[in-house]
């Protein structure tokens, strides 16, 4: 009688400690306040990067006009060279031959044509005798020309002022007609191509009628600095690629100290206007299986998981193309916290004000 009556004593304890404890949980967390905001809804601009091409202004292949061995080289890998400067020398001396062998059949010519308009003069030879004479003085001048441009292919010059690359061929090597030496390149300006989306484009389009001068873009550097010099959008191709959706632009970019150089890759830095955008702040969002979540809080002050869709990046801020309206309510902080279906009490405050004073921090 004794021990049951002591076991049931034992038990009312437990329950009413059980009871207390529960108590005492549930009032802790009813007094945990959570901070809950809206997104932000405005027209703004984002910076959107894309991968690019960076080329000379003017690039060219320097090849050998004429047959020959290449007897002298006057310029050297990587120099830089101005316009006109004597580049490479193919040997002359059978385009020398041949120029003083035209030379002397255009003398001869010549004085086969001064008899004949003496004679002509005299009317001792018709005037279609001449005529014909003078035709001959005629080719044959113009083989010493033809002879002389021969000649003067062997002796290789810039076409403009730039740097040059490695040889293709090297001192007394056979060269042949079109055979390539080297490449030349113009770095002053540099010409960035890179892929644009329809959207994006003509939203480009759009920004630019309204505005009267052309957009400015920044320029990424593989070393993920920028680069010192802004750059001026001036073309874009005139087809859409079918495969891809997007369309290529060009970007010209001053290099005043040659930085840049032919072949190398970078991205271009370039501001697009969007209209209605809503913003949220980054720490409202979770990772899960690389999809971004937020907690919407709704009129029963639950949340729940929604899955969200990033449109853009901005710091601190995700602009969002989906899985949100204008008025939901998302929590802000404490997101950690809570699990989906719970029931939360919350401090509301102004997107404005959230986003005027955020900073990105972990909990």
């Amino acid at each position: 009688m004794k021990r049951t009556f002591l076991l049931t004593a034992m038990s009312l304890s437990g329950l009413v400690f059980f009871t207390s404890c529960s108590k005492h949980e549930k009032e802790k967390e009813e007094k945990i306040k959570f901070l809950v905001t809206s997104p932000l809804q405005q027209d703004t601009t984002i910076t959107k990067e894309y991968v690019s091409q960076i080329r000379s202004i003017q690039h060219i292949e320097v090849r050998a006009l004429e047959k020959g061995y290449l007897q002298k080289i006057f310029v050297d890998e990587g120099q830089q060279i101005k316009e006109g400067q004597v580049m490479f020398q193919i040997m002359p001396l059978l385009y020398q031959a041949e120029l003083k062998k035209a030379e002397a059949e255009a003398k001869f010519v010549n004085i086969e044509y001064q008899n004949t308009k003496k004679l002509a003069d005299g009317n001792v030879v018709s005037p279609n005798e001449l005529a014909l004479s003078q035709a001959k003085l005629e080719k044959a001048k113009a083989e010493v020309a033809l002879a002389q441009t021969h000649l003067g292919f062997t002796t290789i010059r810039a076409p403009f002022s730039g740097i040059m690359d490695h040889f293709q061929a090297r001192l007394g090597s056979l060269v042949d007609e079109g055979d390539l030496l080297t490449t030349l390149s113009d770095n002053s300006k540099m010409w960035v191509y890179y892929n644009v989306p329809e959207a994006e484009y003509l939203s480009y389009k759009q920004h630019a009628q309204a505005s009267d001068r052309p957009m400015q873009v920044q320029l990424r550097m593989a070393n993920n600095e920028v680069f010192d010099q802004p750059g001026v959008v001036q073309t874009i191709e005139a087809d859409f690629n079918n495969e891809t959706g997007n369309i290529a632009f060009r970007a010209t970019f001053p290099n005043p100290k040659g930085l840049l150089r032919n072949g190398e890759t970078g991205s271009v830095l370039m501001t697009v206007p969007m209209k209605h955008a809503l913003i949220i702040p980054q720490k409202a969002t979770f990772e899960v299986l690389e999809k971004k979540f937020v907690y919407v809080v709704d009129s029963k002050n639950r949340v729940h998981q929604t899955e969200i869709t990033v449109g853009a990046e901005m710091p601190d801020l995700f602009i969002v193309s989906g899985g949100l309206k204008p008025g939901d309510k998302i929590m802000l902080e404490g997101i950690r916290k809570v699990k989906d279906g719970d029931k939360i009490r919350f401090d509301y405050q102004d997107p404005k004000q959230v986003i005027a004073h955020l900073k990105v921090y972990s909990e």
